[in-house]
């Protein structure tokens, strides 16, 4: 006893640091992985509350309490666990059977992990002896099948130490696992004996640090537009292959990605053993839409003349053969009309005039045959075929040479955004959450552009006139509203084993690269279709062109982009009204045809939204803010973006549900409101119209727009 009273050991051990390990008791707190979210902050992958199911099986859980602790039936047990979890009643019961015989308690692997509060309600329900429920993380993907490709997922995984921890395994999820995953903290405390808190002890906590918030430039309400219409010519048209993005191509910003087959990233359903993000890690023959940088090449060596003559159909190269698409030709016609009719041989001889070394240089320019440097993993180059003039010329027109879609997207920003080529980019910022503060910043990035911007506008003219000419193979891409440009293209697909290109009834890549408006392009959006199954009268711009047009409209139409002046004659241009008094301006805003929100009392008006200068249809929201209380409009038809606009103008809790038109409102309008009051928004999808089928008109680009057979240019 004296020697613990001078030494406080017993044993060479300090009896102090005895007591507080049998005594302290340490709790991990969980940190959250971090969120990956649109541009705007709507949700796109984060963590949610689950439940880790435990059987115990000691006797020794079981002392000193009246009800049972642990598990003794265990046929029973295995009948109804069979019933909630992924998992056969024998498996389960196996498990209980081989546990080894001083086994505390015993877990079910994967099909006992990320169950959902809903299942451990039914199953706490059930009253099951030794069945306990730990808190635990699983990875939410509210949006289903959106951009999967480009997000990935995440799933639970156990780690050397026998932890459990979410990681990435595929996009962004595994690109930026590390700045996802956060730090878990604990939390220290003394208890008695029976593990109650000693009063005059403090909780120890160290606070988790969860993991970074990934911000996209994606726009999910664009996203949707997107996944819609590839869902529905994936039903129709049952391709092999579709992918689809859309760019802002004053900037680079991706608003939109996405491509078929695709798969639910919670579940995996869909998954196949392509795990590639197509538009920047696939390379491919773009066919007939490179002839638009083969044609920007020639406007700006200043050897385009689109009304001098030439004679289609074939031409000779050493002892080797190009055709066109309809193998004879269209006779003497001009550049401009070869241009529309998507004629090779057009190419060929403007590559004569310009030199084929020249047109080569000049794609390098554009960003072939290197990386574009886009933030997102595993980015594929291609290959610039520079060998034989041969190789050089079947380029010109799109065969032979390879791309990746954000190639194509890169170059053509080029003449979308008067010469001024953007680098594509995916990552608007990274945030860490804890401290509210911005860890990378992402922006918009020039490269040097091969053409002017005189180019770039001749260029887009011509790109319009394969819409508008009786004689364009672009007529189906017309758009309501707005001028559109772009090039058509059908590449033929090479065979995957022995040389030569797969043949027969829709075995080709079709594909869009369009821009609109065209006089100043605000969207940029390229669509392929690999081998769609066509039905009778049926075409391959048939697929492309819905796909194109649906989402292009209604992405336009939810920016708030004025319709063409040809289109639209009773547009209304904003002024700047901040300052006048908001009761007068209401009523000239009226006249005008619009529909003026006031958020706040009447008085001067503060802000508003759209900005001045914006050209707006009639029946278009404007919002004037003031201060005071704010009065609820009607809501009825408005777009998402308009209700986002509306909620940062007055800082009200307005929640959102749903993607499309609102349909629906907690509080109706008239309501006064304060920020502590919610309101919930629903939205909904409107009816997609589609337009009805009609013949094949003249200059439809046919499958075989190649050009190309065994004893032509490639010799098979």
């Amino acid at each position: 006893m004296l020697q613990i009273q001078i030494t406080g050991q017993i044993d060479g051990r300090a009896l102090a640091a005895m007591a507080d390990q049998k005594y302290l008791k340490e709790s991990v707190l969980r940190a959250d992985r971090g969120k990956i979210v649109d541009r705007a902050g709507e949700v796109i992958a984060t963590d949610t509350l689950s439940y880790r199911l435990v059987a115990v099986l000691s006797e020794k859980a079981s002392k000193g309490s009246k009800k049972q602790q642990h598990v003794t039936d265990f046929e029973k047990t295995a009948d109804v666990l069979s019933q909630y979890l992924d998992m056969d009643r024998d498996a389960i019961l196996e498990r209980f059977q081989n546990a080894p015989a001083d086994a505390y308690q015993i877990e079910f692997g994967k099909a006992g992990r990320s169950i959902s509060n809903e299942t451990a309600d039914a199953l706490k329900k059930e009253e099951l002896p030794g069945i306990r429920f730990f808190e635990d993380k699983k990875r939410l993907y509210p949006n289903g099948k959106f951009a999967s490709y480009l997000v990935g997922f995440a799933m639970p995984e156990e780690m050397k130490d026998k932890t459990v921890r979410t990681v990435g395994k595929m996009g962004l999820e595994k690109t930026y696992d590390k700045q996802l995953t956060g730090t878990d903290g604990k939390m220290n405390l003394k208890t008695d004996r029976w593990g109650i808190q000693l009063r005059d002890n403090e909780k120890q906590i160290e606070a988790p640090k969860n993991g970074q918030t990934i911000q996209l430039t994606l726009d999910k309400t664009i996203q949707n537009f997107v996944e819609d219409a590839l869902n529905r010519a994936e039903k129709e048209y049952k391709p092999e292959k579709m992918l689809a993005v859309v760019v802002n191509p004053k900037t680079g910003e991706i608003l939109a990605m996405s491509q078929r087959p695709s798969f639910h990233p919670g579940t995996r359903e869909g998954l196949t053993d392509n795990w590639l993000n197509e538009a920047v890690e696939e390379t491919f023959e773009p066919g007939s839409t490179m002839k638009m940088f083969t044609l920007a090449a020639a406007i700006q060596e200043n050897k385009w003349d689109p009304n001098a003559f030439y004679k289609s159909g074939e031409y000779k190269i050493y002892d080797r053969t190009i055709r066109d698409v309809n193998r004879t030709g269209w006779g003497t016609i001009t550049y401009l009309e070869g241009f529309q009719r998507s004629s090779n041989v057009s190419m060929a001889y403007l590559l004569e005039r310009m030199g084929d070394q020249t047109f080569i240089d000049y794609l390098k320019k554009f960003g072939f045959g290197k990386k574009v440097g886009i933030d997102l993993p595993n980015e594929a180059s291609g290959i610039i075929l520079d060998n034989y003039p041969s190789e050089r010329l079947t380029t010109s027109y799109g065969q032979g040479s390879t791309v990746t879609p954000i190639q194509m997207i890169q170059a053509a920003t080029a003449i979308a955004n008067d010469g001024n080529m953007m680098t594509p980019y995916v990552i608007d910022q990274i945030i860490d959450p804890n401290t509210e503060k911005v860890v990378e910043q992402h922006s918009a990035e020039a490269k040097k552009s091969p053409i002017s911007e005189e180019t770039a506008k001749r260029v887009r003219e011509v790109l319009a006139s394969t819409i508008t000419s009786e004689h364009g193979t672009g007529k189906k891409f017309a758009l309501d509203g707005y001028d559109a440009g772009g090039k058509t293209g059908t590449a033929q697909i090479p065979r995957t084993s022995g040389k030569g290109y797969r043949a027969g009834n829709g075995n080709y890549l079709y594909s869009f690269l369009g821009m609109a408006p065209i006089d100043d392009p605000q969207l940029l959006t390229y669509v392929l279709v690999q081998h769609p199954q066509l039905k009778e009268g049926k075409y391959g711009s048939d697929p492309t062109s819905e796909i194109f047009t649906s989402v292009m409209e209604s992405s336009l139409k939810y920016l708030n982009i004025a319709p063409d002046s040809e289109h639209a004659d009773n547009t209304v241009t904003m002024e700047n009204y901040e300052g006048a008094p908001s009761g007068k301006t209401a009523a000239a805003l009226k006249e005008k045809g619009l529909i003026p929100v006031i958020t706040g009392e009447a008085g001067d008006i503060a802000a508003q939204s759209p900005a001045a200068g914006t050209e707006l249809t009639p029946g278009s929201v404007v919002m004037l803010q003031t201060s005071g209380n704010t009065l609820l409009p009607d809501f009825t038809g408005w777009s998402k973006r308009q209700i986002l606009t509306f909620k940062s103008f007055t800082d009200l809790d307005i929640r959102v549900n749903g993607e499309g038109y609102v349909v629906k409102q907690s509080l109706s309008a008239g309501s006064a409101v304060t920020e502590s009051d919610p309101v919930v928004i629903t939205l909904e999808e409107p009816e997609q119209m589609t337009a009805p089928e009609t013949e094949e008109e003249p200059g439809e680009e046919s499958p075989s727009d190649g050009g190309e057979t065994e004893e032509d240019i490639l010799g098979g």
